[in-house]
Formats: C-alpha cells, sequence, structure tokens
C-alpha cells in the first residue's frame, strides 16, 4: 500500500531473527510493522525514514538463511 516509511530499524548487511521489525510504513493514518518472515539477512534497504513510497514497492531486499 502507498504511505510514508516513518522508521527503517535495519541495515543492509544486518542478521535479523525472524519476527524482528525491520521497517514501519504510516498508511491509511495507521503504522504498519514490516517483520522479519524468518532468520536471514537484510541484503540492502531501498529507502530511507521519510521517503514516500508507492503501493508494490520493495521496501528492501531479505535473504532467508538457509
Amino acid at each position: 500500500m502507498p504511505g510514508k516509511l516513518v522508521a527503517v530499524r535495519c541495515a543492509a548487511g544486518e542478521r535479523v531473527s525472524r519476527g524482528q521489525v525491520l521497517v514501519v510504513l504510516e498508511a491509511m493514518k495507521m503504522e504498519h510493522a514490516i517483520l522479519a518472515p524468518s532468520d536471514g539477512t537484510v541484503e540492502a534497504v531501498r529507502y530511507k525514514q521519510g521517503d514516500q513510497v508507492a503501493e508494490g514497492s520493495d521496501l528492501l531486499v531479505f535473504r532467508p538463511a538457509s
């Protein structure tokens, strides 16, 4: 959904755990936390805090642990 990225809580190259909050998106006057779906590594963060993002945008690149 389109919205504003209000928080980025990870960095490229960071190892993260399942359920960890990666980014927070404000849309429709609500904040939506985007969580890591599994243990893995954030390979790239494509937006920064305060950016407006369009519907369907890839906010980051995530690689699951093998």
